[in-house]
């Protein structure tokens, strides 16, 4: 399975939120220049995590974006599904009555488990967590896609 670039550029973004905001919301063009993402798209992307609760948005000179919930609280899994939709590898996971083989097929019961697992680790990932991790990898230049501004 494949997570869009939608996904995991919000992550990034959230990641990024999570390193850098001190005291006053973060600008998206900021964002967009430490990850090397296009402005325009990751507005987009932001406006879809602000709707699913994950951010507020301030407006005027010193608007920008800043975490509506502590990182601790927020999981990476419920980032995924409101940015990707429902995790399956293949539909019949999801949707059983699309297979009339679907109570007899050993395949799907395989394709569940996978969806299960991933769940599970989506579910047990904070943003915290990957904050501290990237923190312990680096944020200067040189050192990944994060450097001070």
């Amino acid at each position: 399975m494949r997570f869009s670039t939608r996904t995991r550029y919000g992550v990034r973004a959230l990641i990024d939120l999570g390193l850098y905001y001190k005291g006053r919301p973060v600008l998206v063009k900021e964002i967009a220049k430490r990850q090397g993402i296009s402005e325009r798209y990751l507005e987009h992307i932001m406006l879809a995590l602000k709707k699913a609760g994950f951010l507020r948005s301030i407006k005027g000179g010193k608007g920008g974006y800043a975490l509506l919930r502590l990182p601790e609280e927020i999981k990476i899994k419920d980032v995924v599904m409101a940015l990707e939709g429902p995790l399956s590898p293949v539909e019949c996971v999801e949707r059983k009555e699309l297979c009339e083989r679907s109570n007899l097929c050993a395949a799907r019961e395989l394709w569940c488990r996978m969806r299960d697992e991933m769940l599970k680790i989506l579910d047990r990932t904070t943003l915290k967590e990957l904050i501290e991790r990237q923190k312990a990898k680096g944020m200067n230049k040189g050192e990944g896609v994060y450097y001070e501004i």
